[in-house]
């Protein structure tokens, strides 16, 4: 089971004089992890490098930033890998101590801080989703609206037409055979169920 972040998180190291401040958060789009990369490098521009990774669905992205090819970005986005996570963006910030670590130390110092941050930060699965909609007569509104309340499905405030009212629910992949069963059994076959949008994460 793929997991995200439920929310921030940080943890910092000191390795070898070097102080290594590790953070990480779930991401909604790249532009998410962009920005967070970016706020970053913009509240602290006296460190001496932000080497970052993220990753998001099929895509994925990391960057040096500065250090030598290969000894911080790809790491951090191996931890992310190794770790089953997904829709989620860590920044690795260096503060240069003095003492320089060599390739391999490096390599460790950053896929280390990168790993114990996202070893101890709160974890949730990750539940592909996808979007039904259906139309309702007035006369089934009431009995609609209580049974989704029952099933424990929440619908969007829905849009009222001439004849009844459009749905929109959000639910789980794995129940949307269930859910349209059963709203075509309470409405007697008057409603057709269909999907909004392809799953999303």
């Amino acid at each position: 089971m793929t997991e995200t972040l439920i929310g921030p998180f940080e943890r910092e190291l000191e390795i070898r004089k070097s102080r290594f401040l590790a953070r990480a958060t779930p991401i909604k789009s790249i532009e998410d992890a962009e920005a967070f990369i970016h706020a970053i490098a913009q509240a602290e521009p006296e460190a001496t490098h932000h080497c970052w990774a993220w990753q998001f669905g099929p895509h994925c992205r990391c960057h040096d930033a500065g250090e030598p090819s290969g000894t911080a970005g790809r790491p951090i986005l191996q931890v992310i890998t190794a770790q089953k996570l997904d829709l989620i963006a860590v920044v690795v910030t260096r503060w240069f101590g003095g003492i320089k670590l060599g390739a391999g130390g490096l390599i460790r110092a950053y896929s280390g801080a990168a790993a114990e941050c996202l070893r101890e930060a709160p974890k949730e699965p990750i539940i592909e989703r996808v979007k039904l909609t259906f139309h309702a007569p007035f006369s089934l509104l009431s009995l609609i609206q209580a049974r989704l309340q029952e099933w424990g499905i929440e619908a969007a405030q829905p849009d009222f037409t001439a004849t009844g009212a459009q749905f929109i629910l959000t639910i789980p992949l794995e129940q949307q055979q269930d859910v349209s069963h059963r709203l075509i059994d309470l409405t007697s076959g008057q409603t057709v169920v269909s999907v909004v949008e392809e799953a999303e994460a």
